[in-house]
């Protein structure tokens, strides 16, 4: 497949080398540009390019940005992108901690439909709910004891099928978490957020979850990092 992938940050850039090293042609970009990305590039194995070229002609693209960051992409930069590819999204709202407040989030909306209206399409929810580490470190071949599993959520069945498929073929169980409104079960804080769970155990979490908790956790732990003396800066293993 050809995967685009705008954000080589903890996520995307293992992502990125997961999935060359999976054989696919993997195109990546970032914020700063094609002379800035490309020193990662090479050292993934994929190619340099800007934002425009990495949805163009691509197969599935990976949006791996932090929230604030959407507003700054070209407004029209899926115009010519057919309605069947996929676009992931691996966002968190990590307000008090990287990302500024986002009021239609702070009311209750849920991450990823927030995410899909500002881009202006559907979108597939994933990786959001693995740490980094997991996901460079512990994937496991399919069938394997212990593998750990991937929530993905959204609206489009083949879409999901599609994320669905590269989600094993790196290593890891999927999960289907149900509709991108459901995507909020994997939220921060949740149950089934960052705990390198099985499948089984992921299904109870996702379950498990309580609207409109996981926020209230959340937003504290800005105060309860101060308290240890931690700021958010030095919470590296978030994206």
């Amino acid at each position: 497949m050809k995967i685009g992938i705008i954000g080589v940050g903890n996520i995307g850039g293992t992502l990125a080398r997961k999935l060359t090293s999976a054989g696919h042609e993997v195109r990546v970009a970032n914020s700063k540009g094609v002379d800035d990305v490309k020193p990662f590039a090479d050292e993934a194995g994929a190619t340099a390019v800007d934002v425009r070229g990495a949805v163009s002609g691509a197969d599935l693209v990976i949006m791996s940005i932090p929230l604030p960051a959407l507003g700054k992409l070209p407004k029209d930069l899926f115009k010519y992108v057919p309605g069947s590819v996929p676009v992931v999204d691996t966002s968190n709202y990590y307000p008090r901690m990287r990302d500024p407040q986002i009021a239609d989030l702070d009311a209750g909306e849920v991450e990823s439909v927030w995410v899909s209206k500002q881009l202006g399409l559907p979108i597939i929810k994933a990786f959001n709910n693995i740490l980094a580490e997991s996901l460079s470190e512990l994937g496991r071949p399919e069938g394997a004891a212990g593998r750990l599993a991937v929530a993905v959520a959204g609206d489009d069945a083949a879409a999901k099928q599609v994320v669905m498929g590269i989600v094993n073929e790196i290593g890891f169980d999927p999960v289907d978490a149900g509709s991108l409104a459901e995507s909020w079960r994997q939220q921060p804080s949740t149950p089934a957020y960052c705990c390198d769970y099985p499948a089984a155990t992921m299904r109870k979490a996702l379950g498990a979850a309580v609207k409109g908790e996981a926020p209230k956790k959340r937003d504290q732990l800005p105060d309860k990092m101060g308290a240890l003396g931690l700021t958010p800066p030095m919470l590296t293993w978030w994206r």
